[in-house]
């Protein structure tokens, strides 16, 4: 016992410590999201507005009419001086929505004119722009504003451009008539979060194919980033606000940001080791959780003494317990621990008590139930009316019906008598109605019809033997003693695991008490079985349980429903 307490401490405080640990960690991250969540919130702004001032700018060029006509008619030597001219003032103005920051504009026409505001800052000669990527994906989607990362094999120095362009369309024909392109280098574009980066803090932005078109990681810029770009992807349907995970072999605390007007992603990851650094005095907290330990294995060992001899002793007198057929108690002294157990052990004794004599009193009446089921199955009364009827009917020459009625009581003797088992199938139990249907029928006239309706697959589930004759036999010989007709439905389904079987005509019914007895049904004769009503209740929660049974509901002058549920079972 001692041995389990000290294991049990030493791993609780081991627990408790890394759990410290983690709990610390997790509580300055969660903190540090919320400052680092404002931060990402201020670089997508910047980006935002950037985009706002690019969007300004070419709804300007879309609505400039003097650029639609220079780009789109043939002009001659003269006519394209004026035109540059046109295009130098009307672009001057489109720029201003740009100034504040350094971005250059081109944009090209069908009829070959192009024009640059400072054709040096993006050196792409005019036949590669038109056989750009960037150009083919532009009009490919003209009605989108779209930004690219311009992948060519040289640059100047080691700048790189990102690059915005839309297609030059007619509002109302939606004839593309050129092309316009604004782009800015990447370095001016890391201005727009370089001031949050630092040591172990790091901003990429990545397009949609994973590529990082910007970063302070000057070096990394251009190649693809398939990790974070299954992060974002992950991330997606998840609102979490960050995430801790691997990139480049380190543990990275990363923070993400969907940008949506550059369909590109924007990620703040942070090297987890230098976020944490030295937040807890780990050693301190190890040596307090040490001292605790000591302090807690040396009172335990003081009260495992104490508790020890008093349990020993309950011990001994339980192992005793089965000497005398457990009708000793155990007496309940010691301490409070030993007490409960000896309380709880003398309890149980009373319920164990109380739980055979409840279990024999149970097999009694199951026993009693199932010879009475086995001894009760034909009445000698049934028997006689019928070969009376049988008699009646050969005399006047009815040998058919004569021969049709011994054909039942054959088939019904043999299911009754002949057949020994507790249960049969429900095909069985219907055939042994209808035959039992036929016979009154014959001998009391068709005034009352019957009716069967039987779920598919419920045919080969077994039932208790003889469980619808007596709600049948009570329909028709005390259902319709005020109706000249009417009508009997048997019906059999499954339900889940329930197999569920009614009675129901349209009889005189009777008044039901408000208790869950069932009524008992007042005859001085017995026409076919000795099994009453009460009797099938109570075989059916004998042998299956009392959550199964016979249900009745009745109103007077409009029939009855008897419903029995029983488990599924083949058997």
């Amino acid at each position: 016992m001692f041995l389990i307490s000290v294991i049990s401490i030493v791993s609780v405080s081991v627990i408790i410590t890394w759990t410290t640990f983690r709990m610390s960690e997790e509580f300055f991250i969660d903190k540090f999201s919320i400052t680092n969540g404002r931060v990402m919130t201020q670089v997508k702004d910047s980006i935002e507005s950037y985009n706002y001032s690019v969007v300004l700018a070419s709804n300007n060029i879309l609505q400039s009419g003097t650029i639609r006509k220079n780009l789109t008619e043939e002009q001659s030597n003269e006519q394209q001086m004026r035109a540059f001219y046109e295009m130098y003032q009307q672009m001057k103005r489109v720029k201003s929505n740009v100034d504040a920051y350094e971005t250059e504009i081109i944009i090209t026409g069908i009829n070959g004119m192009n024009y640059a505001t400072n054709r040096p800052y993006w050196p792409i000669p005019d036949d590669e722009l038109i056989q750009h990527t960037i150009t083919k994906n532009t009009m490919d989607e003209p009605k989108k504003l779209m930004y690219h990362f311009d992948q060519r094999d040289y640059q100047i120095g080691d700048n790189h451009f990102i690059v915005a362009s839309k297609a030059l369309m007619e509002r109302i024909s939606g004839d593309i008539y050129g092309a316009m392109y604004f782009s800015i280098q990447e370095s001016e574009f890391r201005k727009f979060y370089s001031s949050y980066t630092s040591e172990g803090n790091n901003v990429y932005i990545l397009d949609n194919n994973g590529l990082i078109v910007s970063s302070n990681q000057t070096k990394m810029i251009g190649q693809k980033a398939d990790e974070l770009l299954s992060y974002a992807l992950e991330n997606e349907g998840n609102r979490s606000d960050y995430l801790i995970e691997k990139f480049m072999g380190t543990d990275q605390i990363i923070f993400m940001e969907y940008l949506p007007s550059l369909d590109m992603y924007l990620f703040n990851l942070i090297d987890r080791k230098t976020a944490i650094g030295d937040l807890i005095n780990k050693k301190q907290i190890v040596l307090i959780s040490m001292g605790i330990v000591v302090i807690a294995l040396i009172i335990v060992f003081f009260i495992s003494r104490r508790i020890t001899n008093s349990l020993s002793h309950l011990v001994k007198q339980i192992a005793d317990a089965s000497k005398f057929d457990f009708d000793k108690y155990v007496s309940v002294t010691g301490t409070y621990e030993t007490r409960r157990i000896g309380e709880a052990f003398n309890s149980m004794l009373d319920e164990l008590h109380d739980y055979l004599e409840k279990l024999v009193l149970y097999q009694k009446q199951k026993r009693n139930a199932e010879l009475a089921a086995l001894q009760q199955q034909i009445n000698p009364h049934f028997l006689y009316n019928t070969l009376t009827s049988i008699k009646f009917m050969v005399q006047q020459g009815s040998k058919d019906e004569a021969e049709e009625i011994i054909n039942s009581l054959i088939a019904l003797l043999q299911n009754t008598i002949g057949n020994v088992s507790e249960t049969i199938s429900v095909e069985q139990e219907i055939n042994n109605l209808k035959n039992y249907v036929l016979i009154n029928q014959k001998r009391y006239g068709d005034r009352i019809k019957v009716n069967y309706l039987i779920g598919p697959g419920c045919m080969e589930y077994h039932v208790p033997k003889l469980i619808l004759q007596p709600f049948i036999e009570n329909s028709f010989f005390h259902g319709f003693n005020h109706k000249s007709e009417g009508f009997i439905n048997v019906l059999v389904w499954q339900e889940n695991n329930t197999l569920i079987c009614e009675v129901m005509d349209n009889g005189d019914g009777m008044e039901m008490s408000s208790t869950s007895e069932l009524p008992k049904i007042k005859s001085k004769r017995q026409h076919f079985t000795g099994i009453g009503v009460k009797n099938v209740h109570e075989r059916i929660q004998l042998i299956y349980g009392n959550q199964y049974g016979v249900t009745i509901n009745s109103t007077k002058g409009e029939g009855t429903r008897v419903k029995i549920t029983l488990p599924i079972t083949n058997k």
